[in-house]
């Protein structure tokens, strides 16, 4: 089993930050270059392309011995992509849409190794809204919490208020499915346990 001091986290989310640093794995961000997303054919696509194409960026002008590390989270419903909503309507129109219904969550992930490999994966969650009422919702939206996540919500936070269960990996609807890395790199003789407590 091949042995890595650290991730280099190609991210800015505090919520991908919060869980390697709820299990203990050391890292270090770097979020200052300019990725290109797209929309593909499918959500699932997008979602492990977009993470791939953070990667591509990210190290670019990074030369380490880490594993780098990018992620991609889309909420989707009937089909459509839920992004980051560009204001409080969009936010709103959102909400709504998710409203006593369920959505799926998917992370795309990619991980590059220092010999330049990729190894990409994904993880999906169903959850499941309760129903919203308009009080509810504008409640929400004066929190100031869904701007900047996608379909203007999050699990971890006030959030949690709004959902009625979820259906699978709880971490990937965070924004990091870090059991399916765990089990990915394994796949790929990397075992990041041994990052633990370094």
């Amino acid at each position: 089993m091949k042995g890595y001091e650290r991730f280099l986290l190609l991210s800015s989310s505090p919520r991908r930050r919060e869980i390697l640093k709820m299990i203990g794995i050391p890292f270090r961000v770097y979020s200052s270059f300019s990725a290109m997303e797209r929309i593909y054919e499918t959500p699932l696509k997008t979602a492990v392309e977009n993470a791939v194409s953070k990667i591509l960026a990210g190290c670019e002008k990074q030369e380490s011995e880490e594993l780098a590390l990018a992620a991609d989270t889309i909420v989707v419903i009937n089909n459509q992509i839920l992004g980051k909503p560009k204001n409080r309507e969009k936010a709103r129109t959102f909400l709504k849409m998710l409203s006593g219904k369920k959505h799926t969550v998917i992370t795309g992930f990619a991980v590059r190794l220092p010999s330049g490999k990729i190894i990409k994966g994904y993880e999906e969650s169903g959850v499941v809204f309760r129903d919203l009422s308009e009080g509810e919702i504008s409640w929400y939206l004066n929190t100031g919490e869904p701007f900047d996540k996608a379909g203007a919500y999050g699990i971890q936070g006030y959030g949690a208020l709004l959902v009625k269960r979820i259906e699978g990996d709880f971490f990937n609807v965070m924004g990091l499915p870090i059991a399916k890395i765990y089990d990915i790199l394994l796949d790929n003789n990397i075992d990041i346990k041994k990052m633990v407590g370094r």
